[in-house]
């Protein structure tokens, strides 16, 4: 990896004008919940307990994993700008290694990304592992 640019290629279009940079095939940028996907699930209604959040089972050595595989690692979280401190402490004292914590995400989940990069989501369903090809049914825009 290249310590000034990261992994990042530039990319051109047809008419040989920059676009926006790409990763290789081989790096995943995994953008990846706090609350109830690597520890107990709590609300920003109280956040006095997310000092002391429970550690999901695996979410640690996973993650590490594909940080250390070369992967890009981004939480990005619910959590207010009022709770970065709390949460970059927790993620430290946890040893998580990371790049980036982005905080305000919308709440209420049923998220719907759209973008003219390649994306692929895996919902969290209480157990961190290797991940697996499958196919599913997803929502593309009509031709």
């Amino acid at each position: 990896m290249n310590k000034e640019k990261g992994p990042l290629a530039p990319l051109k279009d047809q008419e040989g004008r920059m676009i926006s940079p790409g990763l290789p095939d081989h790096v995943k940028n995994f953008l990846i919940d706090i609350d109830g996907t690597i520890c107990d699930d709590i609300p920003n209604e109280e956040p006095e307990r997310m000092a002391t959040a429970r550690l999901y089972p695996d979410a640690l050595e996973i993650i590490n994993k594909w940080y250390e595989d070369g992967h890009i690692i981004t939480f990005f979280t619910s959590r207010t700008d009022a709770h970065r401190e709390v949460t970059e402490t927790w993620l430290k004292r946890h040893g998580f290694k990371y790049h980036h914590l982005l905080l305000n995400k919308p709440r209420g989940g049923n998220y719907h990304w759209i973008d003219n990069h390649i994306v692929q989501a895996t919902r969290f369903m209480g157990k961190f592992t290797d991940l697996v090809d499958a196919r599913r049914t997803i929502q593309v825009f009509k031709d």
